[in-house]
């Protein structure tokens, strides 16, 4: 079967060589009973190139099941996929077939792979190597006859270096790997897609389909479609129900589309970038710039604070300062000079204020703060442990590092857990 009959029979909207070259792959692999990893962004249609290797394999007649890894608990997931026992454990009051005996001779499809626990991967690899299984609780050696075909919008090879997940699973699994392209890399196919999905929920809503001008289609090329295809799809209904007028200008685009940015920490504006030079090369050089930006902002709120108690008329003017110093002072963020906050605007006065010269104020306002990044650093890994208990993996996720990371700094700066 060629590419255009695929594309036709599963609905697959575009021309891309990346695209065409994924179900060039798809259908190669199909005939064999080869194992399939495909990597892909999540949105990109990853389920589809499953069902097509499925249906176009000796497989076709036999049951086809989609599994979603990440959405299953983890004491539960080796029930789910390998069965159990009657009374193996709290509550499993009957035996239960998995999903490897129900789709026996078929293909099971496992998504995102890369929350598997490792017990359960080990499990797996089993199964791919030898066909061979244990029910949860039981010693009874069974056997089955599965394809498995298996997707990750994760890095494996990454998570195969954090330890979490397992080297030898993972070449079994990436016996042929099909990359789907993320929407931004197939801009050709994006506009193609949007007049499919706006004609059919035309069709669905009873009304005329949207049209986009010149404008509007080159700021559609242009945006970075986090969630891909399956981003474009909701934004096209959401035009074509809440737009009036059916004829769609750049800044009528613009309401739909969401500000993205795939950096977890502060972004840096252009000017910024090029005032300060290349970009960051380390984890150091971020926290060094977070921690100065931090510094920046408590002298403000200090200067603030000064201008607060020097001139009480502006308290009464805007009567949020006071509140808003409260907060802060009860957050536990001991950054301002100590004071006394009464509990009514009229008791601050010229003369509830504090008999500070000028010098006094000048040198209590610049007080200055150890700059050594590293102490920082320190203080910071020390504080994320004790929020969450000594536990590394919250505590790596709050830091923004990775465990392996977090683990290594620890050995750095001899930090006792």
């Amino acid at each position: 079967m060629d590419i255009q009959s695929i594309k036709n029979r599963f609905g697959i909207i575009g021309n891309s060589p990346a695209l065409n070259y994924a179900l060039q792959v798809a259908i190669q692999v199909a005939a064999t009973d080869l194992t399939v990893l495909i990597n892909g962004e999540s949105g990109v249609g990853k389920e589809v190139f499953s069902q097509i290797i499925h249906s176009l394999s000796a497989r076709k007649h036999n049951p086809f099941i989609a599994v979603n890894c990440g959405a299953i608990p983890e004491g539960t997931i080796d029930s789910e996929l390998f069965g159990h026992e009657k009374g193996s454990f709290t509550g499993a009051v009957d035996a239960r077939k998995g999903y490897f005996e129900t789709v026996n001779g078929g293909t099971i499809f496992l998504d995102e792979i890369g929350e598997l626990p490792l017990g359960t991967q080990a499990r797996l690899l089993r199964v791919l190597e030898t066909g061979e299984y244990i029910r949860v609780g039981s010693s009874k050696v069974q056997k089955t006859d599965v394809r498995v075909i298996a997707a990750t919008n994760r890095d494996l090879l990454q998570q195969v270096q954090a330890g979490k997940f397992r080297e030898d699973l993972y070449y079994r699994l990436s016996t042929v790997p099909i990359r789907v392209p993320a929407l931004h890399d197939r801009p050709e196919d994006i506009h193609l897609l949007f007049r499919k999905f706006a004609a059919d929920f035309a069709t669905k809503y009873k009304t005329s389909s949207v049209q986009l001008d010149d404008e509007a289609k080159q700021l559609l090329i242009n945006y970075p479609w986090p969630g891909n295809v399956r981003e474009l799809k909701n934004i096209a209904e959401q035009i074509s129900v809440l737009s009036e007028d059916k004829q769609i200008r750049a800044k009528d685009l613009t309401k739909f589309l969401q500000p993205y940015s795939s950096n977890r920490l502060p972004m840096l504006s252009a000017t910024a970038g090029a005032a300060n030079g290349p970009e960051f090369a380390n984890e150091r050089e971020i926290l060094y710039k977070l921690f100065f930006d931090m510094k920046k902002d408590v002298t403000e709120l200090k200067r603030m604070f000064l201008d607060m108690l020097q001139n009480p008329e502006l308290v009464a003017q805007n009567p949020h300062i006071l509140n808003e110093l409260k907060d802060l002072r009860h957050s536990g963020q001991d950054m301002l000079p100590p004071m006394h906050v009464p509990g009514t605007i009229q008791s601050v006065t010229p003369h509830a204020q504090p008999v500070l010269m000028n010098n006094d104020i000048q040198d209590h306002v610049e007080v200055e703060e150890s700059l050594n990044i590293m102490d920082k650093e320190k203080e910071l890994i020390i504080k994320a442990l004790k929020k969450h208990k000594g536990k590394r993996k919250d505590a790596a996720l709050d830091l923004g590092i990775s465990e392996r990371t977090l683990y290594r700094k620890l050995k750095e700066y001899d930090i006792e857990e």
